[in-house]
């Protein structure tokens, strides 16, 4: 998440954690809630270049900086199979020298104009990003360009990012947090792409300058990328130096990695336990398949996340944080990747109220699956979900990664304006459906955290099947 969208999350949070401390009594004779205003939304002009590259552009001036963000499709779901993990590798090492440039040209042209530079990897795409002054705007499109074309990767850059991402590995791999997404993943996804979160030690161990040289020649192309500018910029000067500094970008002959195929099944409703010995509290994971982003129920799926547990606000939280105290941040999230949906719900919990917590996630999950929320709780949740739409809209390194991933998704630009308005027009019905379908706690798979002994003990009552991973 960008920086604007860290800082406008926090202050909502601790605004929130101030609140749900000490219920606060407002007066009686408050107002009603005025009517919900429409969003400014943004305008995107699209189009496609001769060589197949996707380019939208979002004009808003005033602020004189611009965003640029690049999607390459062809994620960690891309990535070898002997080589788990290696599109992390290579979006630490894409900005580490061009045919004209070392990675500390790279750095001072950019900063030179008024940005930096930051990729990561997806599980569908490869995104690289910067945000320059209008100004200089020529200067960060014809570096950025110069990356997504050139990137040499030198045997020295590379050897240094290995280290780096080894021991970024080692310390994530000490976080019962990273071992209960990694696990989770697994559980869902088995052997299908999407169950990589992460490189391996081996893999990195492995991995080649020629190796990152070669997989980058095979995403890298002009037909399987988009580039989104959002700012202070003149839309046709724009798309004139996009075609003068990208134009001349050629696809490879050969034919482009395949998305990957839809995962079938369902997940097993059974404990999977990740030994982690001597932990003083259990990390649990409930994992489950959800909608995709494009799917007609994700909105009401959203907003029936927002009252579970997708917001401070919701039941989740009420119930075994402020009620019980048995965690601090429990939280559940909805997720829409190309292919696949998931709704993950963690939480850390004390050991000694393990099974308690289990207990209360799953009535939360069973709760909302078969009783109607009521209009008070559909009422936050929605002005909840369409308030953060509004603060992701307004920044725009935000929403030009936010177009980067519809597009990625297989949307149109038109998506970004129409969410919101789905949201607030989502009825109890919709959400009774959406609940009914997506979260009874019968469909999820269980990773538990911790002490093994611990976690065997405390949950044989509950009488679900209890596995180790390994």
């Amino acid at each position: 998440m960008m920086r604007t969208m860290r800082i406008a999350i926090a202050i909502l949070f601790f605004a929130s954690l101030s609140f749900a401390q000490k219920e606060v009594r407002m007066p009686k004779d408050l107002p009603p809630y005025g009517a919900e205003k429409p969003l400014p939304v943004p305008s995107v002009k699209s189009a496609k270049l001769d060589n197949g590259l996707t380019v939208w552009l979002v004009s808003e001036p005033g602020f004189p900086k611009v965003a640029f963000t690049v999607a390459v499709r062809g994620g960690l779901a891309a990535d070898p199979a002997d080589l788990p993990g290696i599109s992390e590798l290579l979006s630490k090492t894409v900005d580490q020298g061009t045919k004209a440039r070392t990675a500390k040209q790279i750095a001072q042209d950019l900063q030179t104009a008024g940005g930096d530079l930051s990729a990561a990897s997806r599980k569908d795409f490869i995104e690289v990003s910067t945000a320059v002054l209008a100004s200089k705007q020529d200067t960060g499109i014809t570096v950025l360009s110069d990356i997504l074309q050139n990137a040499s990767f030198p045997e020295a850059e590379v050897t240094l990012a290995k280290r780096n991402l080894s021991e970024s590995l080692r310390q994530r791999e000490s976080q019962p947090a990273f071992l209960a997404t990694r696990a989770i993943a697994k559980v869902l996804f088995a052997d299908h792409p999407y169950s990589v979160t992460a490189p391996t030690q081996e893999s990195i161990a492995a991995a080649t300058s020629a190796d990152l040289r070669r997989i980058f020649a095979q995403r890298f192309r002009p037909d399987q990328t988009i580039l989104v500018a959002v700012g202070d910029f003149d839309n046709a000067k724009m798309m004139e130096i996009a075609k003068a500094k990208l134009g001349s970008w050629k696809a490879p002959g050969d034919t482009p990695p395949a998305a990957p195929s839809h995962p079938s099944g369902t997940p097993e409703h059974a404990v999977f336990v990740v030994t982690r010995p001597g932990s003083v509290q259990t990390t649990l994971a409930l994992g489950t398949f959800g909608p995709l982003r494009g799917d007609p129920d994700y909105e009401a799926a959203d907003v029936a996340n927002a009252i579970y547990g997708g917001s401070f606000s919701s039941r989740l939280v009420a119930n075994i944080r402020e009620d019980k105290g048995y965690t601090y941040s429990p939280f559940s999230s909805l997720n829409a990747y190309q292919v696949a949906g998931t709704l993950v719900t963690h939480a850390d919990v004390r050991n000694e109220v393990t099974a308690p917590s289990l207990n209360e996630i799953e009535y939360e999950l069973n709760r909302l699956a078969t009783t109607t929320p009521t209009e008070e709780e559909l009422s936050k949740a929605k002005r909840y979900l369409v308030g953060n739409d509004a603060i992701q809209l307004q920044a725009r390194t935000s929403l030009s990664a936010q177009l980067a991933d519809i597009w990625v998704n297989g949307l149109p630009p038109e998506e970004i304006a129409t969410y919101g308005q789905k949201v607030a027009n989502t009825t109890s019905t919709e959400v009774d459906v959406a609940a009914k379908r997506y979260f009874p706690a019968s469909r999820t798979a269980i990773v538990a955290v911790g002490e093994e002994k611990v976690i065997r003990e405390a949950l044989a009552p509950l009488g679900i099947p209890i596995k180790t991973l390994r």
